[in-house]
């Protein structure tokens, strides 16, 4: 599994992480999605890595700014992770 750290730009409120949210959700099949605005961050992780590119356009159609894209290997912790 992989996690994508994407800075983003523009969050103001919890409807703004919504939508960044939703953004992510209809371009890519991922297993979940969080956005802060405090941190300017989404994280998402996947099966398999997002592209870039598409990534960026699924976020800015809806106004915000992509401001950096990080890349790292995902390993599920805790109880449940050990069945998995």
């Amino acid at each position: 599994m992989i996690r994508t750290i994407v800075g983003v730009d523009g969050m103001m409120c919890g409807m703004c992480e919504a939508h960044v949210n939703d953004a992510v959700r209809r371009a890519f099949e991922v297993h979940s999605v969080k956005s802060s605005r405090r941190k300017k961050t989404c994280v998402i992780v996947s099966e398999n890595e997002l592209d870039q590119e598409r990534l960026k356009k699924a976020i800015g159609e809806f106004g915000y700014d992509v401001t950096e894209i990080r890349v790292e290997p995902y390993e599920r912790r805790g109880l449940f992770g050990l069945f998995s």
